[in-house]
C-alpha cells in the first residue's frame, strides 16, 4: 500500500506525467530522489543530466505542415484560375500549352513556397536573439541559464514578473502565479512552500509551480522535477498541437484583390470568346485567345512577393535592434500615430548615478564624490538606509539600475552594503507597489527590527511623522514638509529622479508587522537621495523625426512629474505645448475629459502612472482612431502592451510577461529604435505598393496584343502567344519585382503624415498609373514594334503568315520584337516604380543591386529565349538581327521618361507640404505648469495644503491664481474628511 509521500512508480499515468517521480511526496524524499539540495546542483552535474534528459524543449509534433502549406499554394484564385487554362488548353487541342502553363503552376507554388518557409523561418529565428532564461542555483550560487538548460533537481529562483520554464516544487517563500496557460483562469493564484498538498489534481496543488505558467508577484526557491515532454505543458502539447499561421490583414487585402483579379480575368475571357468566334475566328482560335486573356490578367508573384517583402522588414528590423513576432505588425508599423513611451532606459540612458542628497541639514552634492571621512553622519545613515531597502544582486547580474546606484552611493561613501549580508539580516520584505509607490524591508540591526522604506517623495511624506535632526529623531512639523517639497521640486526641476527615504525602528523583540498597512506607518523622513539618467544622444533627433513624421509622443512613467518634464524637455518632447497629468489625477478624469485632453495636440506627461492607467490610455487614444505604439516592461504592462496596436517590450530591462504580451521587443531598450521601426515599415508598405504598380503595368502590354487580334477579326495575327508570356512571367518578372520589395526609403519617407488606418493597398490611383499610363504607354510600344517589324517586311493586313508562308519567318520575328519589347517595357516600369513621386535621381539610377541583378537575368533569360534554336520551337521565337534589336532599345528609356515627367509636373502642381523639423527644446528651467484644474489635484500641492498652508502662501510659492489656491485647499479639506489622514 503506497502512502503519502511514497513513490507511486506502480501508477503508469503517473509515471508518464512525472518521470516516476511525485513531486508532492515529503521535501526530504524528493530532493534525495532527485539527488540534489536547496544549493541545487554542481555545473558537471548538471550537465550530465542534459545528456540524460535532453534538452527543455516540447517536441514540436506536425512538423511535417509542409505538404498541407504546398498544397495550399496550388487552391489560392490565381492558381486555379491558371489551372482552368490549363484544361482549356487541353481540351482545345493544345497539350504543348497545357503543360507549359502546369509547368508555371508548379514553379510559381514552388518558388511561394519557398519564400513563405522563408518568412516563417525569419520570425521564428528572431528568438535566437531574445533566449529565455531562466535564474538557478549552482554550486549554491545564482546565475542565468539558458531554459532549454534546465535539468530535473535544479533549484529555480523564481521572482517577479519571470516565466516558470519548468515543473517545480517549492523550497522557500511565496509567489502569485498566472497559471492561465494551463488551465484558462486568469485570476492569479498564490503558491507558498509552507502550503502542501499530498493528494488532488496536481494543478491545485498549493506548493507545485508549472512550466509555461508567469510568476506575477513575490519570491521563491523551487527544485526541478520535471522539464520538456515530462512537464504538463508537454502532456496538454502532446494531446494537442495548436499551430496556426496568422494572415496580415495585409495578406487578406491582397486575396481579396487576387479573386476580384480572377473574377475580371473569368470575365473579360468569356465575354471576348463569342467575340471572337463573330469576328470569324476558329474555335481553335477563340479558345487560345480566351486562354491568352486568362493568363496575361494573371499576376502570378504578388502574393509570395508580399510575404517575402514583409519578411525582409522584419530581418531589416532585427539588425536595427528591432525583434518583430508577426509579420503583420510590420505593416502597422507604419501607420502608427501616437508613441507612448516609458522614460527611465528608454529616453534615457538607465544608467543611474546618485548626484545629490537632502537630508535636514541642507542639500549635499555628489558630483564629484567627496571624501568620505567629512560627511556628516545624516548622510551616511541616509545612504545605509538606501542601500538596505534594496534587492538587487549586481554581482549575478540582477540589478534594477536604481538600487544598483543605492548601492553604489553606500560603497562611495563609506557604508558598504553587502547583498550577501543584506539579505542574511532580513526579517520581511514588502516589494514595490506601483500603486503606492513604496518599498519596505525588514532588517535586524544589532537585534532590533528596523523597517526601511524608500519611494515617490509624497507618498513617503504623507507615511512619516517624524524627522531625523542632528542624530535624534522628532515631530515633522509643516515647516519641515514645506521644506522638504521644496528640496523635491528643485531637484526634480534639474531632471533628476528623486526618492525619500525613512525608517522605523521596532521595541527590542518586536517581529516585523504583517500586514504592509502597519508597517508603512509613524515613519521617521531620514531625507532624499536625488538621481541622474542622462537623456541617450540619439533621441533627440528621433524625436524630432517622429514629429516631422506627424507622430505624437506621449510620456507614460512612473517617475515625478517634473522630473519627467525636464527630461522630456532636453529631447524635444512637448513642441507643440505639454502638459503634466498626475497618475491622481488621470484616476479623477472621466473618459470624456480624457478624450478632450487626449484631442489638445498637446504630448502629455503622464507621471506617477501604475500600469493599469496604461490601458486606459491605450484604450482612449484608440478610441480616436489612433494607431498607437505604447512601451512596457513591467507584469501588469502586458494589457496595454496588448490593447495597443503596437505594444513594444524592453529586451534588457522587460520581464518575460511583458516581452510575450508584446508585438515587438527593443534589443537596446532605445526610443530611437522605435522611431527607425516606424520609417522601416513605411518603408516595407511604401515596396509593396511599388511592385504592386510593377506586376499590374505589364498586364496592359499582354493583353492588349489579345484585344487587337480580336478586334481585328484575325486581319492582324496575333501579335503574342500565350507561350510567351508565360515566358515573361515565368522568367523576366518575378525577380525584379522581389528586388523593388528591397528598395530603399524614398526622400520624404517620414515628412508626411502618418496613412490611415483603413486604407486599402491597392488603389484607385495605383491602378490608373499602371494600367492607364504605364500599361498603355508599354502595350502602344509593343503594338508599335509588332507592325514595324512585320511592315519592314512588306506584310499587309490581311496577309496569310502561317507556317509555310513567305511571311512566316517575318511574323515570328514580330512577335519576337513584341516579347522582347515586353521585356525591356518591364525594365522602363521597373525603374519608374522605384519612386512614387521622387525623382529617380534623388534615390540613385543605380542605387538598387538588387534590381539591376534581377534585371541582368531577365535580360539573360530573354536572350536565351530568342537565340536558343530548340527553345525557340517551345516559344515561337526567331532571332533577331540589329535593326530589329534597335527597335526595342529604347523602350525602358521611353517608358522611364514618361513616367519621370509625369512626377516632376505632380511635384510642381502639387508640392510636397514638409513639416519644419522643430528644435529640440532646451531643458525648461522649471517644469511645464499643469493647468488649473490639474493643478487642484496635483498630490504636492494638495500635501502643503492638508498640512496647514493658507491659500495666500501656496499661491506665492506655487505661482498659481487664487481661484487654484482655493481650489487645492478645498480638495485637501475633502480627501481629509473622507478618507482621514496619514501621519499626524
Amino acid at each position: 500500500m503506497s502512502t503519502p509521500g511514497a513513490l507511486r512508480q506502480d501508477d503508469p499515468a503517473e509515471r508518464d506525467r512525472t518521470g516516476a517521480l511525485d513531486p508532492r511526496e515529503g521535501i526530504e524524499l524528493l530532493l534525495r530522489d532527485l539527488r540534489t539540495s536547496p544549493r541545487g546542483l554542481t555545473e558537471r552535474e548538471a550537465a550530465r543530466r542534459l545528456t540524460v534528459h535532453g534538452p527543455n524543449t516540447l517536441t514540436r509534433r506536425g512538423g511535417r505542415r509542409w505538404p498541407r502549406e504546398l498544397a495550399r499554394q496550388f487552391t489560392h484564385p490565381l492558381a486555379l484560375l491558371l489551372a482552368l487554362a490549363a484544361v482549356l488548353a487541353a481540351v482545345s487541342g493544345a497539350p504543348a500549352l497545357a503543360v507549359a502553363i502546369v509547368a508555371v503552376i508548379v514553379l510559381n507554388a514552388m518558388l511561394a513556397f519557398a519564400q513563405e518557409q522563408q518568412a516563417e523561418k525569419a520570425v521564428e529565428a528572431l528568438a535566437e536573439f531574445l533566449p529565455e532564461q531562466a535564474t538557478v542555483l549552482r554550486d549554491g550560487v545564482r546565475r542565468d541559464v539558458e531554459a532549454v538548460a534546465l535539468v530535473p533537481g535544479d533549484v529555480l529562483v523564481i521572482e517577479e514578473g519571470g516565466g516558470i520554464s519548468a515543473d517545480a516544487r517549492l523550497l522557500s517563500g511565496g509567489v502569485e502565479v498566472d497559471l492561465s496557460a494551463l488551465t484558462g483562469e486568469s485570476e492569479p493564484v498564490f503558491r507558498s512552500a509552507d502550503l502542501v498538498d499530498t493528494d488532488g489534481d496536481l494543478l491545485q496543488a498549493r506548493d507545485l509551480l508549472f512550466s509555461g505558467t508567469v510568476c506575477t508577484g513575490g519570491q521563491g526557491e523551487a527544485t526541478v522535477t520535471a522539464t520538456g515532454m515530462r512537464t504538463e505543458l508537454g502532456r496538454i502539447a502532446a494531446l494537442s498541437q495548436r499551430t496556426r499561421r496568422e494572415e496580415s490583414p495585409l495578406e487578406a487585402q491582397v486575396k481579396r484583390a487576387a479573386r476580384l483579379i480572377a473574377v475580371i480575368a473569368v470575365g473579360v475571357g468569356l465575354a471576348f470568346l463569342p467575340l471572337g468566334l463573330a469576328a470569324g475566328l476558329s474555335v481553335a482560335a477563340a479558345v487560345s485567345f480566351a486562354i491568352g486573356l486568362l493568363v496575361a490578367n494573371v499576376p502570378e508573384g504578388l502574393l509570395p512577393t508580399i510575404t517575402l517583402a514583409l519578411a525582409a522588414g522584419v530581418r531589416d528590423l532585427a539588425r536595427r535592434g528591432a525583434l518583430v513576432k508577426r509579420l503583420s505588425a510590420v505593416e502597422t508599423l507604419g501607420s502608427t500615430t501616437v508613441v507612448c513611451t516609458d522614460k527611465t532606459g528608454t529616453l534615457t540612458e538607465n544608467r543611474m548615478r546618485v548626484t545629490a542628497v537632502w537630508t535636514p541639514d541642507g542639500e549635499m552634492a555628489l558630483d564629484p564624490p567627496p571624501e568620505p571621512t567629512g560627511l556628516p553622519e545624516a548622510v551616511r545613515v541616509l545612504a545605509r538606509a538606501a542601500a538596505t531597502c534594496t534587492s538587487a544582486h549586481p554581482e549575478a547580474g540582477h540589478a534594477d539600475p536604481t538600487e544598483s546606484a543605492l548601492l553604489d552611493l553606500a560603497d562611495l561613501l563609506g557604508t558598504p552594503c553587502r547583498p550577501g549580508q543584506r539579505d542574511l539580516d532580513r526579517r520581511a520584505l514588502y516589494r514595490f507597489d506601483p500603486r503606492i509607490k513604496l518599498m519596505t524591508t525588514a532588517d535586524a540591526v544589532d537585534d532590533t527590527v528596523v523597517l526601511h522604506t524608500k519611494g515617490a517623495p509624497e507618498e513617503v511624506l504623507v507615511h512619516a511623522g517624524r524627522l531625523l535632526d542632528r542624530g535624534r529623531e522628532r515631530p515633522l512639523t509643516p515647516a519641515d514638509r514645506t521644506a522638504a517639497v521644496q528640496a523635491v521640486g528643485a531637484l526634480a526641476a534639474r531632471g533628476l529622479r528623486v526618492l525619500a527615504v525613512a525608517r522605523r525602528v521596532l521595541p527590542p523583540g518586536r517581529l516585523p508587522p504583517v500586514r504592509r498597512e502597519d508597517a508603512e506607518r509613524d515613519l521617521c523622513l531620514l531625507g532624499v537621495v536625488a538621481m541622474a539618467d542622462p537623456p541617450r544622444a540619439e533621441v533627440a533627433h528621433a524625436i524630432g523625426l517622429a514629429h516631422r513624421a506627424g507622430i505624437t509622443v506621449h510620456v507614460v512613467t512612473g517617475d515625478n512629474g517634473m522630473t519627467a518634464a525636464a527630461v522630456a524637455g532636453q529631447v524635444g518632447i512637448g513642441h507643440r505645448g505639454s502638459r503634466i497629468v498626475t497618475g491622481t489625477e488621470l484616476a479623477s478624469l472621466s473618459d470624456e475629459r480624457l478624450d478632450t485632453l487626449l484631442a489638445r495636440g498637446e504630448e502629455v506627461i503622464f507621471a506617477r502612472t501604475s500600469p493599469e492607467a496604461k490601458l486606459r490610455i491605450a484604450d482612449a487614444l484608440r478610441a480616436e482612431g489612433q494607431t498607437v505604439a505604447m512601451t512596457g516592461d513591467g507584469v501588469n504592462d502586458a494589457p496595454a502592451l496588448r490593447s495597443a496596436d503596437i505594444g513594444v517590450a524592453m529586451g534588457r530591462s522587460g520581464t518575460d510577461v511583458a516581452r510575450e504580451a508584446a508585438t515587438m521587443v527593443l534589443t537596446d531598450d532605445n526610443f530611437a529604435t522605435i522611431v527607425a521601426a516606424v520609417e522601416a515599415g513605411r518603408r516595407t508598405y511604401d515596396n509593396i505598393r511599388k511592385f504592386i504598380v510593377y506586376i499590374f503595368a505589364h498586364a496592359v502590354p499582354e493583353v492588349v496584343p489579345f484585344l487587337v487580334f480580336a478586334l481585328a477579326g484575325g486581319a492582324i495575327p496575333l501579335p503574342l502567344t500565350v507561350m510567351q508570356i508565360l515566358a515573361v512571367d515565368l522568367g523576366t518578372d518575378t525577380l525584379p519585382a522581389l528586388a523593388l520589395g528591397r528598395e530603399r526609403g524614398e526622400p520624404g519617407l517620414m515628412d508626411r503624415p502618418p496613412r490611415p488606418r483603413g486604407e486599402k493597398v491597392i488603389q484607385a490611383r495605383m491602378l490608373a498609373r499602371a494600367w492607364g499610363f504605364l500599361g498603355l504607354i508599354s502595350a502602344c510600344l509593343v503594338m508599335a514594334g509588332f507592325l514595324l517589324t512585320l511592315g519592314a517586311a512588306g506584310w499587309h493586313p490581311g496577309d496569310p503568315t502561317g507556317p509555310g508562308t513567305a511571311l512566316h519567318l517575318a511574323y515570328r520575328q514580330a512577335t519576337t520584337v513584341a516579347w522582347l519589347g515586353i521585356v525591356f517595357c518591364q525594365i522602363g516600369t521597373a525603374f519608374a516604380a522605384r519612386t512614387d513621386r521622387a525623382s529617380l535621381w534623388s534615390v540613385g539610377v543605380l542605387g538598387n543591386r538588387h534590381l539591376l541583378a534581377g534585371i541582368g537575368f531577365s535580360l539573360a533569360f530573354a536572350a536565351v529565349i530568342v537565340y536558343l534554336p530548340w527553345l525557340q520551337g517551345i516559344f515561337g521565337t526567331a532571332s533577331l538581327g540589329p535593326a530589329q534589336l534597335a527597335v526595342v532599345l529604347p523602350f525602358p528609356i521611353v517608358v522611364w521618361g514618361a513616367d519621370e515627367l509625369r512626377r516632376a509636373l505632380v511635384r510642381r502642381r502639387h508640392p510636397a507640404a514638409v513639416p519644419e523639423a522643430p528644435a529640440p527644446v532646451p531643458a525648461p528651467a522649471v517644469a511645464p505648469r499643469p493647468a488649473v484644474e490639474e493643478t487642484a489635484h496635483h498630490p504636492l500641492p494638495v500635501l502643503l495644503a492638508r498640512h496647514g498652508w493658507s491659500e495666500h502662501r501656496l499661491q506665492h510659492a506655487l505661482g498659481v491664481s487664487e481661484h487654484a489656491a482655493a481650489e487645492i485647499v478645498a480638495h485637501a479639506r475633502r480627501v481629509a474628511a473622507g478618507h482621514g489622514r496619514h501621519g499626524p
